[in-house]
């Protein structure tokens, strides 16, 4: 598929019911603790030798076979334990995220696609993944870790990549402006979901498949670190990325959509873009 222009055309934010200020709130509220936890359990336990494992284990894409619909209605099971924002099932996040987008960007049909199959790699939880190995932020494993990652000034201490000198610099065991397609990222939903596209030849632009690879990078989208590993290519896909994230994070509202309303739209533009019966 033609790849589109350099960058999407900027919309306005979509409106949600909860103000900016208390979404992604991780200091308070009533899921904090079980947020808190999924993190340390993260920040223990993503190594380099963790994330090479995984990706060995999944990158075949050889666990079982079913369409993207049948993944999404799995995700009816998955309340996402690192979201202080929601807690219902990741199903409807799906829906409401690829609906934002498609009242800002009615002539992209790809990009709403894009936001339904976004978290789609969060099944990996319903394949016996703990949710600390595919949910929440994501962040590079092999070098230092900035300052803007979630907790963590208080949840790497048992993590050993922080004592091996060679994953302990700023550049760690990457080479400057190496470019994030060179990176080992902590290992979750972004990177199985990109291995799935890659390896059933979605036929969405290379938009599609960088957004729904580095969504969850939070430290680089919204807080510009670890720029200095970034290639051109990168900072060109930048506003793709951001663009995605104000439908991700600003459309999590309590109402739910009709989803039987909607599954005929979705369905056709999986038919068009990842049909049939795919490996996972």
């Amino acid at each position: 598929m033609s790849s589109p222009r350099a960058g999407p055309d900027s919309s306005e934010e979509p409106k949600a019911d909860n103000p900016k200020a208390e979404l992604r709130n991780y200091t308070e509220g009533r899921l904090i603790d079980r947020v808190y936890n999924t993190y340390l359990l993260m920040h223990t336990h993503q190594t380099v030798e963790f994330v090479r494992r995984k990706m060995a284990q999944y990158s075949s894409c050889s666990l079982r076979r079913m369409s993207a619909m049948e993944a999404l209605e799995l995700l009816d099971q998955l309340v996402d334990e690192s979201d202080p924002d929601v807690d219902f099932p990741n199903s409807f996040h799906a829906f409401q995220t690829a609906e934002g987008i498609r009242r800002a960007h009615p002539d992209k049909d790809w990009f709403h696609l894009v936001g339904l199959l976004h978290d789609l790699g969060k099944v990996l939880v319903l394949f016996g993944e703990p949710q600390w190995a595919v949910v929440g932020d994501t962040f590079p494993v092999g070098c230092k870790v900035q300052k803007s990652v979630v907790y963590g000034d208080s949840t790497f201490h048992d993590n050993p990549d922080t004592k091996d000198p060679r994953y302990s610099t700023e550049y760690g065991m990457y080479q400057p402006g190496c470019g994030l397609e060179n990176v080992l990222m902590s290992w979750g939903h972004d990177e199985y979901m990109y291995q799935v596209m890659k390896f059933n030849k979605f036929a969405l632009p290379k938009e599609a498949f960088y957004m729904i690879r580095f969504h969850s990078f939070y430290p680089w989208h919204a807080h510009g670190d670890y720029d200095h590993l970034c290639s051109d290519e990168d900072r060109r896909m930048l506003p793709w990325v951001r663009e995605l994230n104000k439908f991700d994070l600003y459309t999590k509202v309590e109402e739910l959509p009709d989803v039987q309303q909607l599954r005929a739209y979705y369905q056709g533009l999986i038919d068009k873009y990842c049909p049939g019966q795919l490996c996972w």
